[in-house]
């Protein structure tokens, strides 16, 4: 929806909400692990985003097979082609282009293992697009492709501030992670002072996200645990990765994902001393 028609209704826009109004129509870019991760974070709002690109990290599909052969699908290849024409899908319903939507081809769930290479591309993304904002995932131990990203990004922005290059706004959005013994939803793990902002979604936007979570149909399971209504908010702090998040709780710890706390730490820890940078 047009941001004047917006503000006609008493409505703010997403980047004023976040105290960003200096940046409207200025290049956004949106960098998140699976397809399917912008429609929870960021699905709602995504109609009022003109000049946006949206990378996707991984195709969505894990080496391991499970989740492909238990829902049809005989190769990794084809499951990752599935899930890329319910991405596109689902970005048409928010009139978001295919052309604007670009994919790194990382196996799900690989996404720890390579956080050189990682930041070294989404650098040279940023170099290309020259993005004012970029929204991304909170470091939350959620998943660890995630905290990758989340690392990947931060990291690349402060790789292409060092080279004289425009340096981006980092917004983070948050998707799950553990909370006393279950999923939290959408909302940030405490201890940061920077406030969240809360938006609840219109009806219209609501119904048209709900549309979006319906192109998924691999993931109707999964998606079935999140909220419709609110999306969630704020200025990315300035992490550090070679501390666990979330007081150390991983959600992804409960899973056969090859990837733990230490084993984290360990690739953080490689991966800032191969490209020179602080933590």
């Amino acid at each position: 929806m047009p941001a004047a028609e917006l503000e006609e209704r008493g409505e703010l826009t997403l980047l004023k909400s976040l105290g960003l109004s200096s940046v409207e129509g200025a290049a956004i870019m949106i960098i998140v692990a699976h397809p399917d991760d912008e429609t929870l974070g960021i699905g709602g709002h995504l109609d009022q985003l003109d000049d946006v690109v949206i990378v996707h990290v991984t195709d969505g599909a894990p080496r391991n097979m499970s989740d492909a052969r238990r829902l049809g699908f005989e190769t990794r290849e084809a499951y990752a082609l599935a899930r890329r024409a319910e991405l596109v899908a689902a970005m048409a319903e928010a009139a978001v282009s295919s052309e604007a939507l670009l994919c790194l081809g990382v196996a799900d769930q690989d996404a720890a293992a390579q956080l050189v290479g990682l930041c070294r591309a989404i650098a040279e993304l940023l170099r290309r697009h020259e993005p004012a904002i970029v929204f991304t995932h909170a470091y939350e131990g959620g998943h660890p492709d995630h905290d990758a990203i989340a690392f990947a990004t931060h990291m690349a922005v402060r790789m292409t501030r060092a080279c004289g290059a425009p340096s981006a706004i980092i917004v983070e959005m948050p998707l799950y992670r553990e909370e006393e013994g279950r999923m939290a939803a959408q909302s940030f793990a405490p201890g940061s002072d920077i406030p969240a902002v809360s938006l609840t979604l219109s009806p219209g936007a609501q119904r048209r996200k709900r549309r979006m979570f319906e192109c998924f149909h691999t993931q109707q399971a999964v998606l079935a645990r999140f909220p419709i209504g609110v999306e969630q908010f704020r200025r990315a702090p300035d992490y550090d990765f070679t501390r666990l998040p979330n007081g150390g709780e991983l959600y992804y710890e409960r899973f056969s994902w090859e990837c733990d706390g230490p084993r984290w730490l360990g690739f953080v820890r490689a991966a800032l001393v191969e490209l020179g940078l602080p933590r």
